[in-house]
């Protein structure tokens, strides 16, 4: 019985779904299996070229200043010229600033090239969800991209891991494997991955697969209230999960962990997505996702907040496995939402504002957390991480309020059914 059920578990998980999606997850794969520039870059600054916290942490920024800026443009650009130009530009364009950002030695160069490998390796994400949404039905969406967060975890757990032991001899090796594996994904996306635009053939599964009249602009997104509310909160959260990638690094290199060390207490966030997402897939997708919001948004500040009683690698682990409950509750249930809250048309500006939020965060949690950590110690900021938490969980629960019930869908036989009674439905 005990492996019977995991069996069907799986089969549930990923029967069923188009194969565009599967060459999008395993492009999603390979680009997060070359990861390097985000998971390090505070530890070659800092450790390998000898800067100051508050120095990684602008540089930092301006990588997400990167991101904000392609954001919205990624995603108007993702609705008017495609879904696949727009990814094969941004990837493209990302391959050859990582592989430049490994030779530029001046800081006022390096921040530039940051701001530009920000910008490119932010474009393709409204692209990509837009053209999950666009795939798949809307019953399929939870464990699409549960499944998508799947392969960008597993992909990270190889490459923390590898990663932290070549940064030890070489961080210019590892940004030009990135560089290397960025220009495959694009290779993959250009042979296998078809247009998904509403109206496209491609496209059909996802919605009608014709053009509305209505036009969606950035004002139309700007004025949707709890659209905004979501993003709003959603920046709250991602403020949070970013002090694992800026301000945890800084805090151990401080306390003499190695890179190496890094690496393995990070690569924990990978592995226990990579062992535990399927499985929490199926109580996900059913689940009211007002609670699984405050739950994580609770998890994560505090699974940062305990960051300030860990004195070894081992602890250390254990508050990480904290905030990845909080990511694997997070992310694919956010994600579902802001499809369900988007127009068809308008997919790309949603998923590109949505984006933005992340982007935001990467802008600001770096400057926030050097200056914490320079001026008051790392202590303060963890203890600043559990107050975000908790603001950001009272938030959802305020928003989610009366959230509306999802689009009918046509089940066998032609009789309209709500998508909460589907496999991989959301309930509000």
């Amino acid at each position: 019985m005990s492996l019977v059920s995991p069996r069907r578990a799986l089969r549930a998980t990923v029967s069923g779904l188009p194969r565009e999606f599967w060459w999008l997850w395993t492009s999603s794969l390979v680009n997060r299996l070359g990861a390097f520039v985000a998971t390090f870059m505070a530890l070659y600054l800092t450790v390998d070229r000898g800067y100051s916290a508050s120095y990684a942490g602008l540089v930092a920024a301006l990588h997400g200043l990167g991101g904000v800026v392609s954001s919205l443009g990624a995603g108007v650009m993702a609705d008017r010229l495609g879904r696949r130009p727009t990814m094969l530009v941004a990837q493209l364009s990302t391959a050859a600033s990582v592989a430049l950002l490994g030779f530029v030695h001046d800081p006022v160069a390096i921040a530039g090239v940051a701001f530009l490998v920000g910008m490119a390796s932010n474009g393709s994400r409204p692209a990509v969800q837009a053209m999950m949404a666009d795939i798949l039905p809307p019953e399929d969406r939870v464990r699409a991209f549960s499944l998508n967060y799947f392969a960008v975890n597993l992909g990270f757990a190889v490459s923390a891991v590898g990663a932290g032991f070549i940064a030890e001899f070489s961080y210019r090796a590892g940004f030009l494997i990135e560089a290397g594996m960025t220009l495959v994904c694009a290779v993959l996306v250009f042979l296998r991955i078809p247009e998904s635009m509403p109206g496209t053939e491609a496209g059909a599964a996802g919605g009608d697969g014709t053009r509305t009249g209505t036009e969606v602009r950035i004002g139309t997104v700007l004025r949707d209230g709890r659209f905004m509310s979501l993003v709003g909160l959603s920046f709250l959260v991602a403020l949070i999960f970013q002090q694992g990638y800026v301000a945890l690094p800084v805090a151990m290199g401080q306390h003499g962990f190695s890179p190496a060390d890094y690496g393995l207490a990070i690569a924990v966030n990978g592995v226990l997505i990579v062992a535990v997402q399927i499985p929490v897939t199926g109580m996900i997708q059913r689940r009211d996702p007002r609670r699984l919001l405050v739950v994580s948004a609770l998890l994560a500040g505090y699974g940062f907040g305990l960051t300030a009683f860990a004195g070894s690698v081992g602890v250390l682990a254990l508050t990480v496995c904290v905030w990845t409950i909080a990511e694997i509750l997070n992310a694919p249930t956010q994600s579902s939402l802001v499809v369900r809250l988007s127009p068809e048309q308008g997919r790309g500006r949603y998923q590109g504002m949505y984006t933005m939020s992340w982007s935001l965060a990467a802008l600001v949690a770096p400057l926030a957390s050097g200056v914490v950590i320079d001026a008051y110690g790392a202590d303060w900021l963890w203890g600043a991480c559990a107050v975000l938490g908790t603001v950001a969980a009272a938030g959802y629960a305020l928003v989610m309020r009366g959230l509306p019930p999802e689009p009918e869908v046509t089940v066998s036989g032609g009789t309209p059914k709500p998508v909460a009674e589907t496999t991989g439905g959301v309930t509000a």
